[in-house]
């Protein structure tokens, strides 16, 4: 289970890190003739690094009760 959660957490993370390079860098995308808007990347860049974090908390273990 562990090496799961580091090859997702890995994956969403170079993921998030393509759509903030996209953001920054003014890349534009096209999917079949249709220019991808940049807000698009942005909610993709959310969910991307909140699926890596996920995965990294995951992978640490359980938090300790105070």
């Amino acid at each position: 289970m562990r090496n799961y959660l580091a090859v997702s957490g890995t994956l969403f993370g170079i993921i998030a890190l393509g759509h903030l390079l996209r953001l920054l860098l003014h890349w534009p995308a096209e999917i079949a003739g249709l220019v991808v808007p940049a807000w698009i990347s942005v909610v993709g860049l959310i969910i991307a690094a909140s699926l890596s974090l996920w995965a990294v908390r995951l992978m640490r273990g359980p938090l300790p009760v105070a």
